[in-house]
């Protein structure tokens, strides 16, 4: 979809788990809420690319939209209307400015920080100035990297990264975990050193099911930074292609493709369940939006999303 008509269109709506009876089929945010035992409120980010300040006015393509301020006051304005939040990101957050070229990525981890995100996965170009880059701004990041499918045990990463996190919001237990894409050929071999990269469907089916039945987790999330779609005949491992052969999985919130989702897509696991997938495109250009909400019984009841436009309509 054009980029300029989509972020003219982009709202937000219910979705419906066909699955599950006697759903609710709402009309807006604050409805579902109001009939909700328990609401988990989802924010997320993707590729990211150090675009700190917002797009300039005269830009072709996204004049005036973006900014970390912008998004920091959206966030605000969220947390103080909605008691459970989690604030999640998808990778790639470094390369694309001047900015990284001169802080390395201290000042992208500064201000996510400063915005309080809960946890993010790495993606490719977070490699871009190789481990020892990535080690020496880690401290500034007060949230975890959660990296499941990449092992850095004979790296100097080792330690700090986490294979999975358990977050109880309100009596909701959520697990999380991360998953990257190939970096063999995609990123130089001297950036990435001894890191070993895991089957990713394999470490999905592994994790989910930890969280999901040993951990006893409510809702279990996705990180992901491998791409949502490479069509039919590519034998690489998308987020349709995830989605579709595993079984514990709930919500898969992408990166790396840099795809404007119209809304969240909807997939059948191989256990015939419900999987959400999510993308919110490149740049801080949208900030992802996504309600669960749950019966006394900690069931998901439905779910509704609001991807929302970083503009100059919001006051930094």
């Amino acid at each position: 979809m054009d980029r300029k008509k989509f972020l003219k269109t982009i709202g937000g709506g219910s979705l419906a788990l066909a699955m599950t009876p006697n759903l609710l089929f709402g009309q807006g945010l604050d409805l579902l809420a109001e009939k909700s035992e328990y609401k988990l409120t989802i924010l997320h980010t993707n590729d990211q690319h150090s675009r700190i300040e917002p797009f300039d006015s005269s830009y072709s393509k996204n004049p005036n939209q973006g900014g970390f301020a912008r998004r920091a006051s959206l966030i605000q304005k969220i947390r103080q209307e909605e008691p459970n939040v989690l604030l999640l990101d998808s990778g790639d957050i470094f390369q694309g400015t001047p900015y990284f070229n001169f802080f390395g990525g201290e000042l992208e981890f500064k201000l996510m920080s400063m915005m309080g995100y809960d946890a993010a996965t790495m993606g490719n170009h977070d490699f871009d100035n190789g481990l020892e880059g990535f080690k020496n701004v880690r401290p500034h990041a007060k949230f975890p990297f959660i990296c499941s499918n990449y092992d850095f045990s004979d790296t100097i990463l080792e330690g700090q990264t986490e294979p999975y996190r358990i977050f109880n919001k309100d009596g909701i237990r959520v697990g999380i975990f991360g998953l990257g894409i190939e970096l063999a050929g995609l990123v130089g071999k001297k950036s990435y050193g001894e890191t070993e990269y895991l089957d990713p469907i394999e470490m999905a089916q592994e994790y989910s099911e930890l969280l999901r039945k040993d951990k006893k987790c409510d809702l279990v999330i996705c990180l992901s930074h491998l791409g949502f779609d490479y069509g039919e005949n590519s034998k690489k491992v998308s987020d349709k292609v995830l989605a579709v052969n595993t079984s514990d999985i709930d919500l898969i919130l992408g990166g790396h493709t840099h795809t404007f989702l119209p809304e969240p897509q909807r997939f059948r696991n191989s256990s015939g369940k419900e999987v959400i997938v999510n993308q919110v495109g490149w740049a801080g250009l949208l900030l992802g939006r996504i309600d669960f909400h749950f019966d006394k019984n900690k069931a998901i009841k439905n779910i509704s999303w609001r991807n929302q436009v970083i503009d100059d309509k919001i006051m930094a």
